[in-house]
């Protein structure tokens, strides 16, 4: 009786605190009529965010995705509202970069394989859409698009494989995470591009994308900081870091980024008065250090460089990329590189 009474009492406590959702994916082993548990796992993303989307519980939902390859056919987008700061949307690596069992191979890939739909000048491929807020992404790796971006003069494809929508949302951490492109083969457009606030890039590589990423529109009304943060971008042939009229310098931090091998440093939308702070980066091989842009297919001309406070900012060193796969620091900086002190790169711990 007694031990009947304790089981019943612990069922009580775990209605009242909220039970967490756990879905495991897995590419390889998964099927998407599984229950969805570590050893019953899903097949695809697409399928988490379906049950995920459907479950008006009021607790946190973790989603682990297994090494191997995630392909998205179609946008994965999330809806159910219901999370907190507290008690968030996390999809993330089943083995995190920090954790000392943790390869570079063992990064889940996601590749952006969605047909591409019409947008403002031209079509849009978009990955991972989480139309709600207090959300976290961390420890993927994302590719670019295998569709190529040309269409013709005035018009472009685009593949976005992170993308928020909603200009009152706020809260999206983007965190340990690497998104690799090819200008002519993998065309990565941005790596995150999103409305609302609180858009925090934290411990990110961006290698070879066209723009690493864009603090978009909001409804400019009150939200969280954006920040970007101890994240390494390198080969950009457009931007470094984009920001428009909507992103309010006074709540944006910038700080311990290394932009190298860049065509411009910093794009703001065209007519934008911003003052915007960095402080603690490198800056290295950039044709501009500033410049205007207004879309898909705009120039990004050199522009003066007074709306930018810099405060213990390098602009001179030699930014070396590891390229042997089977380091642990595979496309991080290099032993020797400049900018090493920064930390910056997908490693929160010491190695």
């Amino acid at each position: 009786m007694i031990k009947h009474t304790f089981s019943f009492l612990l069922l009580l406590l775990g209605i009242a605190l909220g039970q967490a959702e756990q879905l495991y994916v897995n590419p390889k082993t998964g099927n998407d009529t599984n229950s969805g548990t570590k050893t019953q796992p899903l097949k695809t993303l697409l399928e988490a965010a379906k049950r995920v989307n459907v479950n008006k519980e009021p607790e946190a939902t973790t989603i682990f995705l297994s090494e191997g390859v995630h392909l998205l056919t179609q946008t994965v987008v999330f809806t159910n509202d219901k999370y907190t700061s507290a008690n968030r949307l996390v999809i993330r690596a089943d083995v995190m970069p920090d954790e000392a069992q943790w390869t570079p191979q063992k990064m889940p890939t996601v590749v952006t394989a969605v047909p591409p739909e019409p947008g403002i000048g031209g079509e849009e491929a978009k990955g991972i859409q989480p139309e709600v807020s207090h959300v976290t992404i961390e420890g993927l790796r994302f590719t670019g698009s295998p569709d190529y971006s040309y269409i013709d003069g005035n018009n472009l494809r685009r593949s976005y494989p992170i993308w928020r929508d909603g200009k009152s949302l706020d809260d999206l951490l983007v965190t340990q995470c690497v998104f690799t492109g090819n200008v002519d083969v993998l065309p990565l457009h941005v790596g995150v591009i999103a409305n609302g606030y609180g858009l925090v890039i934290d411990h990110c590589i961006f290698f070879n994308c066209k723009n690493p990423v864009v603090f978009w529109k909001n409804d400019r009304k009150t939200g969280s900081r954006n920040a970007m943060q101890y994240s390494l971008v390198y080969g950009s042939y457009f931007s470094g870091v984009w920001t428009t009229k909507d992103t309010d310098g006074d709540r944006f931090d910038f700080h311990h980024n290394i932009i190298a091998n860049a065509s411009t440093i910093w794009i703001r939308e065209k007519g934008s008065t911003r003052r915007y702070k960095a402080s603690d980066c490198l800056f290295a091989d950039y044709t501009n250090l500033a410049g205007f842009g207004s879309g898909p297919l705009s120039g990004n001309n050199a522009t003066s460089t007074d709306f930018l406070e810099m405060k213990n900012v390098q602009t001179t060193g030699t930014v070396t990329i590891e390229k042997d796969q089977s380091k642990r620091n595979y496309l991080q900086l290099a032993e020797g590189s400049a900018g090493l002190n920064l930390k910056a790169g997908l490693f929160k711990k010491n190695q």
